[in-house]
């Protein structure tokens, strides 16, 4: 299995509502503004996990948004054993809108459930996350075919390059952290300008499960020149409406992103056994 540390206890997390908190404290803060990362498209495929809004949700939905967040943060690590009782008192919320919720979790691939047993949250094999990305990185390279047969507007031109630009700013600074966020900030672009709606979730979906995964490899990962290279191809094969070759890129791009991540998950894990 592949093991990743935690970044919390399992009962840490910022209460509901603190999401909010911060952006309003930050809109008031001209220098904090200036710091502010920028976000995916609203049909994008990588979102950040976030409790933003999850105070004013109905119970079920509170529950399943907060148990998320604490799995894919790391603040309830794989492995993690909880009886169904325990899991409605670490979230203040009666017993059926939590066992709603784990069925959702479940669903998911995020936790395991047993009767009378509570549930427990999944790790993930190598062979697991491979078949993730099997999965995940076609669908990628059809959004990114599929926004050049569409074609992008000025708007959409200017934003795609602004972001990459920034890309290469950071791979100069040597930022893997900010450089990371902004690959799946573009990333996520592609797929929400695509205007497929079923992709878009399918992808999602695929996210959520290898973002523990991907986020513990964020700081391994080497200076990304390549991925520039990579990035501006294809964003220029998109402007041209080449779908053929956008889609071509786009494959041989991921292809070798899946190859260095799971050697990198593999390398991390071989670290983590020599280390008991």
């Amino acid at each position: 299995m592949v093991e990743m540390k935690p970044t919390g206890s399992p009962g840490e997390i910022a209460p509901p509502g603190a999401d909010e908190a911060e952006t309003a404290a930050a809109a008031a803060d001209p220098a904090r503004q200036r710091k502010q990362r920028p976000g995916p498209a609203a049909g994008g495929s990588r979102p950040r996990p976030t409790l933003a809004g999850v105070a004013r949700m109905p119970a079920r939905d509170r529950a399943y948004h907060d148990l998320k967040f604490r799995i894919l943060e790391g603040r309830l690590p794989p492995g993690t054993k909880l009886l169904e009782a325990e899991v409605a008192s670490l979230l203040s919320l009666s017993r059926t809108p939590v066992r709603e919720a784990l069925i959702r979790l479940e669903e998911e691939d995020l936790v395991e459930v047993r009767p009378r047993h509570g549930i427990t949250v999944k790790s993930q094999s190598l062979d697991e996350l491979a078949q993730i990305y099997d999965v995940l990185s076609p669908l990628e390279v059809k959004a990114a075919a599929l926004l050049a047969r569409r074609g992008l507007k000025d708007e959409e031109v200017r934003r795609l390059s602004g972001l990459l630009d920034q890309m290469e700013r950071e791979t100069q600074r040597g930022d893997i952290v900010q450089w990371s966020h902004l690959d799946n900030v573009f990333h996520s672009e592609l797929v929400g300008l695509c205007e497929n709606r079923r992709l878009q979730g399918a992808l999602r979906l695929c996210w959520d499960q290898q973002y523990r995964a991907h986020m513990a490899i964020v700081k391994l990962r080497p200076r990304p020149t390549q991925s520039d290279l990579e990035h501006r191809a294809i964003f220029e094969a998109i402007r041209a409406g080449d779908e053929r070759l956008a889609g071509h890129l786009h494959a041989q791009h991921r292809e070798r992103a899946d190859r260095n991540a799971l050697a990198m998950l593999r390398g991390q894990a071989a670290g983590f056994a020599g280390e008991r």
